[in-house]
C-alpha cells in the first residue's frame, strides 16, 4: 500500500504546517505547487518531493496523484473553479485508488450560503463524499492570518480595517489547522466521514484583537469597523469579483454569528491546544512593528 501523502497548497500557512507535522511523523510527502521557486527550495531540502501542477487541469492532478496513498486537498479561495477542480481531483483520486482524503472546507459551507464560494465548498464536500473514498472535511473559522494580510495597514496607519462589525469568533492559526490535518492523514482511523469545525482558543471581537495588538506593540492600534459595501469597493483594485462577493457574504455571516463558537477538536486530534491570538501575534511580531 502506498503511504506517500500529497499535500496541495503546500507553501501556504496551513499546507506548510501539514508538511512539517507529517515529516515529524516520518510520513513521506509529495507537494503539489503552482510554481517551483524559492519557497519550494526549503521543502526540497527537507526531503519533500515537489511536483509542479495546477488543480484546474485534470491531467496535471492525475499525474500528481500517481503513487499516492492519501491526500490533503485545498483549492485556493481567491479564484473561481472550486467545483470543477474538485471534480477533477475526485476522479483522479478514484483512478489512483486513494485511501483517504482530508478536504479543506470552511465554517460557512452550507447549501443555502449567500457566498458563492461557501456554497461551492458545500457542493465540493458532497462531490468528494460520492467517490467512495474515506473523506474528512475540516471547516475552519476565520484564520488568524487575516492579521498578516493587513500588516502594512497596521504598521503604517496603526489600524485594522475590516467589515466584521462587533462579531465574535476564535481565530485559528494555519499551523493549528495543519497539525489537525496531518494527524488525520497519518492516522485516519475513526475520522472517515467526519466534519470538523475548527476554532482557535478564544472568541474575540476585532476591537479586542486591536487592544491585544496595542499591548504587544506598545502603541495604539484601532479597529475601524467598515461598512460591508464600502469595504467591497476598496477590494476592487486587488481582488477578483468572485472573492469580493465571498468576503461581502461572510462579513454578514460573521455578524450573524456563523463564524462564532469554540470546541476542543484541535486539541483532541492534534494533541496540542490551539494558539491564542496573542501567541500568534508574538510569533509574527516583526510583521507589525
Amino acid at each position: 500500500m502506498n503511504t506517500k501523502v500529497l499535500v496541495t497548497g503546500a507553501t501556504g500557512a496551513t499546507g506548510s504546517s501539514v508538511i512539517e507535522k507529517l515529516l515529524e511523523l516520518n510520513v513521506p510527502v509529495r507537494a503539489l505547487v503552482h510554481k517551483i521557486d524559492e519557497r519550494t527550495a526549503h521543502l526540497t531540502e527537507q526531503g519533500v518531493e515537489i511536483v509542479e501542477g495546477d488543480l484546474s487541469n485534470f491531467n496535471s492532478v492525475s499525474a500528481a496523484l500517481k503513487g499516492i496513498g492519501s491526500a490533503y486537498y485545498m483549492y485556493p479561495i481567491q479564484v473561481d473553479g472550486l467545483v470543477e477542480g474538485t471534480a477533477y481531483f475526485a476522479q483522479a483520486a478514484v483512478d489512483e485508488g486513494l485511501t483517504h482524503i482530508v478536504n479543506m472546507s470552511q465554517v460557512a459551507a452550507r447549501r443555502d450560503a449567500k457566498s458563492n464560494a461557501s456554497q461551492n465548498h458545500w457542493i465540493a464536500e458532497r462531490l468528494l463524499d460520492r467517490t467512495g473514498i474515506p473523506v474528512t472535511h475540516v471547516r475552519p473559522t476565520f484564520f488568524a492570518e487575516w492579521l498578516k494580510y493587513f500588516a502594512k495597514e497596521i504598521k503604517e496607519n496603526n489600524r485594522i480595517v475590516l467589515p466584521f462589525g462587533e462579531a465574535r469568533y476564535a481565530p485559528i492559526a494555519g499551523e493549528d489547522s495543519g497539525r489537525v490535518i496531518a494527524s488525520i492523514l497519518a492516522n485516519p482511523e475513526g475520522h472517515a466521514g467526519k466534519i470538523y469545525p475548527l476554532y482557535g482558543s478564544t472568541e474575540l471581537t476585532q476591537y479586542e484583537i486591536a487592544e491585544i495588538l496595542s499591548g504587544e506593540l506598545s502603541r495604539k492600534i484601532s479597529y475601524v469597523a467598515a461598512d460591508i459595501d464600502k469595504f467591497a469597493e476598496l477590494m476592487k483594485a486587488r481582488y477578483t469579483p468572485y472573492f469580493i462577493q465571498h468576503v461581502e457574504s461572510v462579513a454578514q455571516d460573521s455578524r450573524d454569528g456563523v463564524f462564532s463558537g469554540t470546541n476542543d477538536f484541535v486539541e483532541k486530534i492534534s494533541g496540542s491546544k490551539p494558539l491564542h491570538i496573542v501567541d500568534y501575534i508574538r510569533k509574527n511580531i516583526e510583521l507589525f512593528k
